[in-house]
């Protein structure tokens, strides 16, 4: 097991460099610079041209990602040019929220697809599950974006179920359970638009390793020894058919991390997606490339543990390397 845990650190080192040389060189060739907005007006193009070399902006760009790569390596990202703050702390500031949407959304889907595929894999080809795929098939031809807006006009601004944006009520002062029960009443519309493509991907996935497995000698086998269907289902079909499901969740999670982004703008709702948008609106560079690069460390982590928790699931995996 530690040779394969080796082998997968070692495999992560040269794509998060190539992850970082793509990412500084795509951004630092955009058009104009991210100092336009600092700079008085009155400046001549000659001072400005001083300045924009005092930064180091003039340098050659295979000098400046050097530096930016070795301040980035211990965590140094530099300053926003918008805000003055430090990069890393801004993305400290922002990053609870987007992992408890992301967490939440994640949750809802489990808690629905877990259910809904295992009776869906025991119930292939019924009238439920025709209308289920109806659906799946409806729901994940429909951006994310839409359903956000969607479940605002419905939840938020017709029945008034839940507030339209932000993560807390404005002017309250809430604390103990009932600020809980605030957060909460703003996270779920946000978390509820994430999850619902994704359990229907989740289900699909289950059904199918549900159904494949029903047929199998071993699962005859233990219904012809008199064991109940329960004890059937979820110690033996269930942990077989969820083994996929592992990779699914760590691919997915990527994907989620880049959804929150009009999500959180949908709903104002204040992390990292938001912090995003608007570094992009004030070509705030530094900001930006600290927020990429942090969500791909994030992203190559997520991957790197699902391979190790995968391996300690299936040993095949670890044996192959």
């Amino acid at each position: 097991m530690l040779r394969y845990v080796l082998h997968r650190i070692l495999i992560l080192i040269p794509v998060l460099i190539g992850i970082s040389i793509v990412v500084f060189f795509l951004i630092k060739l955009q058009p104009g610079d991210p100092f336009v907005g600092m700079i008085a007006p009155e400046t001549t193009p000659e001072q400005k041209q001083e300045l924009l070399r005092q930064a180091g902006y003039l340098d050659p760009i295979w000098m400046q990602y050097l530096r930016w790569a070795s301040h980035a390596f211990v965590g140094d990202f530099g300053y926003s040019t918008q805000s003055g703050a430090p990069v890393l702390m801004l993305i400290q500031e922002r990053v609870v929220n987007t992992v408890l949407l992301a967490a939440s959304s994640l949750f809802i889907t489990l808690l629905v697809a877990f259910p809904l595929g295992i009776y869906l894999g025991l119930h292939r080809g019924g009238k439920v599950d025709s209308a289920v795929s109806l659906v799946y098939f409806v729901v994940v031809s429909i951006p994310v974006f839409f359903i956000a807006i969607l479940l605002v006009k419905v939840f938020a601004m017709n029945l008034k179920w839940f507030p339209v944006s932000g993560a807390t009520t404005l002017g309250s002062s809430y604390s103990g359970v009932q600020h809980l029960l605030d957060v909460l009443s703003h996270l779920f519309l946000p978390a509820l638009a994430l999850a619902v493509a994704n359990i229907g991907i989740f289900s699909r996935y289950l059904r199918s390793g549900i159904s494949e497995l029903i047929n199998q000698n071993f699962v005859k086998a233990l219904f012809a020894r008199g064991i109940s269907r329960s004890r059937v289902i979820f110690p033996h079909l269930v942990k077989n058919a969820a083994r996929p499901l592992i990779t699914v969740v760590g691919m997915e999670i990527p994907s989620l991390l880049s959804a929150t982004l009009l999500t959180e703008i949908i709903f104002n709702w204040p992390g990292i997606g938001r912090l995003s948008f608007d570094a992009i609106q004030a070509r705030d560079y530094s900001l930006l490339m600290g927020i990429v690069l942090f969500l791909a460390v994030i992203t190559l982590v997520t991957n790197f543990l699902v391979d190790i928790l995968y391996a300690l699931v299936d040993p095949r995996v670890r044996l192959s390397q």
